[in-house]
């Protein structure tokens, strides 16, 4: 089982591998480079209400691998649809791709949450604790996203020909995925994938005499039922703050490396022109920090872990600020060594958090109410408030 889990969450997280964090590069090029602000806040925007609805869903279901197959098939779809509207169109429509952009986000968001669900009663059912046992599942989450970055920062394909390249003077580099509406392909490719994987996924044992405690579409009811603990309303309201954190990572740490490409000094650096593969340091150390956690946690509780990753957090972004791609790149190979601990400690913590303060009617929903605080509510306020600053000062 453990192994079967681990292969969902390669595939899972391989999924956004393939685009999330060169996504901006793909908007800038389509002349949308004002509005990546707006397509990251889409993640929290969508994630207010479907995880925590989803959630819901999952917990009075037989089977809620059959609803992870379903969100997946269904966000392959719409992603494939906007890698063909992306590639038959070299100035994108800012409403005709936030749609499409939207419509693969319904379905997507929701699967973070429900995998971790799945994860938790699969792991329960054959006697295996999930506070020692997922985040060495978890962990292969991290492998399938950087391998994802990895691949589509390297290889390219134009008029026929398919290479590799890690140099922007290489020929053809132009087209390395990276850059271009393939990524998104790609992306489709793996949801198609993880889909038919999740159908192999067994039924989990099920009550019929269970009913869920909150009634009706999940929101401020939710809320309130988590919120009325008052460790656990803390602990929410800084998983906003870390989505906040996590949304303005995600959305210009690689558009901030590539503009030193346009900086003379700095112009020739392997680093600034392969900000992807740069950015999947934060993934690689993601992996070998996730393993801490559940040690962590039992050592210390999760008021202490919680403090370490936004001080984690914090540092990540003050050495990305001031690094460069010359003699300051340590400044920016650490700040993305810090990131495995400001995710890891918040994120990966969070939902077992969650899992722990949820009784057996609300384990779904608790996952969808952390998705909801952190990739919501955090998320939204976050990356549109940067994306405002960035307007700003920076032209693109």
């Amino acid at each position: 089982m453990r192994s079967r889990l681990s292969v969902l969450y390669f595939l899972q997280f391989g999924i956004w591998g393939c685009y999330l964090t060169c996504f901006g590069q793909l908007l800038g090029a389509g002349g949308l480079g004002r509005s990546i602000a707006w397509f990251y806040a889409a993640i929290g925007i969508v994630s207010i209400l479907t995880p925590a609805v989803m959630g819901h869903i999952a917990d009075k279901m037989k089977q809620p691998g059959l609803l992870l197959s379903v969100c997946h098939g269904a966000a392959a779809t719409a992603m494939l649809v906007s890698w063909f509207y992306a590639s038959t169109t070299p100035t994108l429509d800012f409403v005709t791709f936030y749609i499409l952009y939207l419509l693969f986000l319904l379905f997507y968001m929701p699967t973070m949450a429900l995998a971790n669900t799945v994860s938790f009663s699969l792991l329960k059912s054959h006697g295996i604790k999930p506070v020692d046992a997922f985040p060495s599942i978890r962990v292969w989450g991290t492998v399938g996203f950087v391998a994802a970055m990895w691949f589509v920062n390297s290889v390219y394909f134009h008029d026929g020909h398919l290479g590799i390249a890690f140099s922007d003077t290489a020929p053809l580099a132009q087209y390395r995925f990276q850059y271009t509406s393939t990524q998104l392909l790609c992306a489709s490719i793996t949801g198609l994938i993880t889909s038919l994987y999740a159908l192999t996924l067994p039924a989990l044992p099920f009550d019929p005499s269970t009913k869920p405690l909150i009634k009706g579409v999940p929101g401020l009811k939710a809320l309130r039922h988590f919120f009325s603990n008052s460790t656990t309303r803390v602990f929410l309201i800084f998983a906003a703050f870390s989505g906040v954190c996590l949304q303005i990572s995600n959305g210009f740490a690689t558009p901030y490396i590539n503009h030193f490409m346009g900086i003379e000094k700095y112009a020739g650096s392997i680093a600034s022109g392969n900000a992807t593969m740069l950015f999947s340091l934060s993934q690689i150390s993601e992996a070998a920090a996730i393993l801490l956690v559940g040690i962590t946690m039992k050592r210390f509780g999760i008021k202490t872990v919680i403090a370490i990753g936004l001080s984690a957090w914090a540092l990540r972004f003050v050495l990305l600020g001031l690094g460069n791609p010359g003699d300051g790149l340590w400044m920016l190979v650490a700040s993305m060594i810090v990131y495995g601990i400001a995710f890891n400690f918040i994120t990966i913590a969070g939902h077992l958090f969650m899992e722990q303060s949820s009784d057996s009617n609300t384990k779904g929903l608790g996952q969808g109410v952390m998705m909801l605080m952190s990739n919501g509510f955090g998320a939204t306020v976050g990356t549109l408030t940067a994306g405002v600053i960035v307007n700003i000062w920076w032209h693109w």
